[in-house]
């Protein structure tokens, strides 16, 4: 392999770009160098979306039927990444197999949060097998909603399995619908949530439409949580008051600012979800083709 010419031209920004075009010089050692300064380098540009993933939640119905037959639709899709929440039955072994025929990944996956916290053994376990990186608690239910001291209890129990998942080698996250937003005790259960666990343990899974639909602003809680955000889900929203669920790209939501936001404070992963699609397949595919154009 030859190395690296310490003579050789240095292209660290447009400016670098333009004051050695203007210089005349020119040769096909320095041709990367002035695409890569032209993509990336102006005005801290991130790169095109280069994989897009899917909550698996969206196609249940489809793969209630028929799992090899929807995977499949759903790699022809475009999609390269794959979100998790029920393995249908099929064992570790049998899934990664489907994914390594399809070229997908399987990097998160949605988990209930157990009776206690002995439960998180085998769920990691699991999680280790198929390759996940990210375990995300989803949903909860009113046990753990309508009071500070509620949310408060569910906060410690998020620290808690958080913790157990660093110990596995995974990371740990929280997903929002809109009910963490309204106010309880002059507070919401989103605010605890957030100020109350680990910021470095806890991270956040960002629903995007829920979040709209609660009448708040995506950017914003990006802007306060830099670094928490690890992943969000892409769903549309039409105009209010009733913000209806839509494909991606039909709606009016800002995924292009939000999307470029995020991943410059550590955003890695962005699933496409609908919740009750009248045609799995096709909202999939035309939320895929939009994503695409980002």
């Amino acid at each position: 392999m030859m190395g690296h010419d310490d003579k050789e031209p240095r292209i660290t920004s447009r400016r670098d770009a333009l004051r050695l075009m203007a210089a005349g010089v020119a040769g096909s050692v320095l041709l990367p160098q002035l695409a890569q300064a032209s993509r990336f380098a102006d005005m801290g540009a991130v790169p095109r979306i280069d994989r897009i993933g899917l909550q698996m939640y969206t196609v249940r119905a489809a793969l209630s039927k028929d799992i090899e037959g929807t995977v499949a639709a759903i790699a022809k899709a475009g999609i390269t990444e794959l979100e998790f929440f029920n393995p249908f039955g099929k064992d570790v072994a049998w899934w990664q197999a489907l994914l390594k025929q399809h070229g997908l990944t399987a990097p998160s996956a949605h988990e209930a949060l157990p009776k206690t916290d002995d439960g998180w053994k085998p769920i990691f376990e699991r999680a280790q097998g198929m390759g996940h990186k990210l375990v995300v608690v989803p949903y909860v239910g009113d046990e753990f909603r309508g009071s500070k001291a509620n949310w408060q209890r569910l906060a410690d129990r998020l620290n808690a399995g958080a913790t157990m998942a660093k110990a596995a080698g995974l990371q740990f996250g929280y997903h929002n619908h809109d009910f963490e937003f309204a106010p309880v005790d002059g507070t919401t259960g989103y605010e605890i949530l957030t100020t109350q666990t680990d910021k470095d343990l806890v991270k956040l899974e960002l629903d995007l439409y829920w979040a709209v639909k609660a009448g708040q602003d995506p950017l914003a809680i990006m802007k306060r949580w830099p670094g928490r955000i690890v992943a969000v889900h892409v769903k549309d929203a039409g105009p209010a008051p009733e913000r209806k669920m839509m494909d991606v790209g039909t709606g009016t939501i800002d995924f292009k600012s939000i999307l470029a936001t995020g991943r410059k404070q550590g955003l890695r992963h962005w699933f496409i979800e609908h919740d009750n699609p009248t045609d799995a397949i096709a909202s999939i595919t035309a939320s895929a083709a939009a994503m695409k154009k980002l």
